[in-house]
């Protein structure tokens, strides 16, 4: 039952609950208030732990929502083999987000007051991720957003209940802009998703560039569900800037990439395209330039990476996309991270789940990353390894389309003007629940 500490109104209520629970009891009968009315029937612990898996199936993001929740899923079913969590089975629901933060909102809302989920997992397009956080944060819902990247998730949009999974578009730039500044050029133009994320990316990158003594030349913003570039790219061939620095994804990045390759002009300047998803590049892999950055890649040369591969090919034998990627894998930690930290909460009060997840250390060889990972308290981002790369002209195979050229230690890319932005509640301010 949803438990809140703060509210003599609330206070009231669970005494007449408590009262009507009673006399229920006594009688055989039973009465249920609120999106948490089965709680006390499961008290003994046997009752499911339900996840909302808020994952985009169309929309500009529909393929990388699909692929988080493949990763996600195959969390869930690694713990229940095992017997799941404190003696409980994990149980899960998902819907179509649609890239649509409307969407979000009433999916949120209904994972949460009718469908009694205990914690909220997805996303890649920001502005659902903001929405989805709005209704997490009503409820006190625990909230892990796994793949959306806009700087302001972990910044003015962040919140207690909310765990941001990915890179953002700050730790990007500062692992990519000054080294493209020092060996190509100053002069740098912006092509930005008008959008929450392609804001705050392109924001991140300017303040980069004119940090170290770089010029932007002009940002040319780019509506969602754009597919013809024909009027962006005259203008980057008429501006002949030294260096474009992208902040454009899903289906938009597709269709830009696949325009610019026709054009041919990977060539004309340098392309700094803030992140690619694997799902975005899968399947138009001739279209990938430029210099981009990742979180992670399958043919990392680091011990578990090629079992996960295995497990994850072994849950998956009919996947569109033949091995995981960086958004299978934000999806498959933080599902995994989330179901960890309920066990050393020893508890599923979303208060003390929090605790156990606020500066929370991972190692790198837990992470399959180069550097060891952390949940910073401040922002409650977590801080990894920033990957670089380009395509790759000597693959080993078919799924090798990347040439990793350098990893960024989490201190070295961190967003600096993201704790100054967020402003945590206390614990006073958040209502408690336990399921």
């Amino acid at each position: 039952m949803r438990k809140s500490r703060n509210s003599a109104t609330s206070l009231s209520r669970r005494t007449i609950m408590k009262g009507s629970l009673m006399a229920a009891a006594a009688s055989g009968t039973a009465t249920f208030f609120g999106p948490w009315r089965h709680n006390r029937v499961w008290a003994q612990g046997a009752k499911p732990i339900k996840l909302g898996l808020t994952c985009d199936a169309s929309g500009q993001y529909g393929n990388s929502g699909q692929d988080d929740l493949r990763g996600m899923r195959l969390a869930i079913d690694e713990f229940n083999v095992k017997g799941g969590v404190l003696g409980r089975k994990i149980e899960w629901t998902t819907a179509d987000t649609e890239t649509n933060p409307a969407t979000g909102t009433r999916i949120a809302e209904r994972f949460i007051a009718q469908e009694q989920c205990g914690f909220l997992l997805g996303a890649v397009h920001s502005g659902v991720a903001n929405a989805i956080t709005q209704v997490a944060a009503k409820y006190g819902t625990i909230y892990f957003n796994t793949n959306s990247s806009a700087p302001s998730e972990a910044g003015e949009n962040c919140s207690r209940v909310k765990f941001v999974w990915d890179g953002n578009g700050t730790n990007f730039s500062k692992a990519a802009v000054q080294n493209a500044l020092e060996k190509i050029g100053k002069r740098w133009l912006l092509l930005t998703n008008d959008y929450v994320w392609g804001h705050t990316t392109s924001a991140a990158t300017k303040a980069q560039v004119e940090k170290a003594g770089g010029q932007i030349i002009d940002n040319l913003l780019i509506p969602q569900n754009t597919r013809d570039f024909t009027s962006y790219l005259l203008k980057v061939q008429q501006i002949k800037p030294d260096v474009i620095a992208t902040a454009v994804g899903g289906d938009d990045i597709k269709a830009l990439r696949q325009q610019v390759s026709d054009l041919r002009l990977e060539d004309k300047a340098a392309w700094i395209n803030n992140q690619q998803d694997w799902p975005d590049i899968w399947g138009a892999p001739e279209t990938l330039f430029g210099v981009f950055g990742t979180t992670w890649y399958h043919l990392l040369p680091l011990p578990g990476i090629a079992e996960f591969v295995k497990r994850w090919q072994t849950a998956y034998p009919q996947s569109p996309i033949p091995v995981p990627g960086n958004v299978s894998y934000n999806g498959y930690m933080a599902t995994r991270e989330l179901l960890r930290a309920i066990v050393r909460a020893g508890s599923t009060n979303n208060l003390k789940v929090i605790k156990a997840l606020e500066g929370h250390k991972m190692t790198a060889a837990d992470r399959m990353q180069h550097f060891d990972a952390y949940i910073d308290p401040a922002t409650h981002q977590v801080q990894q390894t920033i990957y670089l790369a380009r395509r790759n002209a000597k693959p080993v195979d078919k799924t090798d389309l990347y040439e990793i050229i350098s990893w960024t230690k989490p201190e070295s890319a961190l967003d600096d003007a993201a704790p100054g932005k967020c402003k945590l509640k206390p614990d006073a301010e958040v209502p408690s629940y336990e399921i």
